[in-house]
């Protein structure tokens, strides 16, 4: 029951209303027996935002797009890790200060190291925006051989400048030695969900495919990968794993992980 104790948390960006993050943060609150509910603040006003997170006293906030870069500057702190990767998604309120994290690299590595080792594979990620830098960096961190391709060239030869990664054109991906693919770009995603990242041929060069799409949650990539005999990994997955890194850091205590994959799965099939 929401009382005077209740604790809000809450997820800050535009558009909002199609997360599955106050399905999947809840059911965590629920299953933990914590008192605090966790809403979908769709805005448009970051600085008001965030002093509204002092203000109100909302004691951690997922951060999405379009503000993941912006809000940075409106914080008291920010980790070194989230500093690096230049994009925060989480925010603590430690008695008034707001503090910045990232965990999408977290997601990110979870979801990869339930199906493979990271030191010493081959890994290409389709996409040089905001998502691919924040796995590029739990990649490498973690000894993964790395490169990265986009459709503008410029983009992937800055991005893999910066981190020291190779960026291939995409009309060379044939050079890449295969391993494992990470589609991090919205290619795929609905309405446009028979688009394809990567030509289907080149799926035969590698074990295990990542999306980080989830709408549909089987995209073409996934299914021209599965049919050439890949493993897979569905765009819930790292969703899942940074939001228990989110529970972990609001409130000091471990993730009910089943609890919050299984409802982040029953939302996607009801919205769908």
């Amino acid at each position: 029951m929401i009382d005077g104790h209740t604790k809000i948390y809450g997820l800050i960006g535009w558009p909002v209303a199609h997360s599955l993050s106050p399905a999947m943060h809840n059911a965590a609150f629920r299953e933990v027996g914590i008192n605090a509910v966790y809403v979908a603040f769709p805005v448009t006003d970051l600085v008001q935002a965030v002093a509204g997170l002092r203000g109100l006293n909302i004691r951690g906030a997922s951060v999405t797009i379009p503000y993941k870069e912006e809000i940075i500057p409106l914080l008291d702190e920010v980790d070194p890790q989230a500093a690096r990767m230049g994009a925060v998604n989480t925010v603590v309120n430690r008695e008034g200060r707001l503090a910045g994290y990232n965990t999408d690299w977290l997601g990110a590595l979870k979801a990869l190291q339930d199906k493979t080792a990271i030191a010493g594979e081959h890994f290409l990620i389709l996409g040089a925006g905001g998502a691919s830098r924040a796995i590029l960096f739990g990649l490498l961190k973690e000894g993964g051989k790395v490169a990265v391709t986009d459709l503008d060239p410029d983009r992937a030869r800055t991005l893999a400048s910066q981190v020291k990664v190779a960026a291939l054109p995409l009309a060379e991906l044939d050079r890449h030695p295969g391993g494992v693919l990470i589609n991090a770009t919205p290619v795929g995603m609905e309405p446009c969900a028979g688009a394809i990242p990567i030509a289907p041929a080149l799926l035969d060069r590698f074990r295990l495919v990542m999306d980080i799409v989830y709408r549909p949650l089987e995209t073409r990539l996934l299914k021209e990968a599965r049919a050439r005999g890949a493993a897979t990994i569905d765009g819930l997955q790292m969703l899942i794993h940074q939001g228990a890194a989110q529970f972990e850091l609001w409130t000091g205590r471990p993730a009910p992980l089943e609890t919050m994959s299984r409802a982040a799965y029953t939302a996607l099939g009801e919205a769908s």
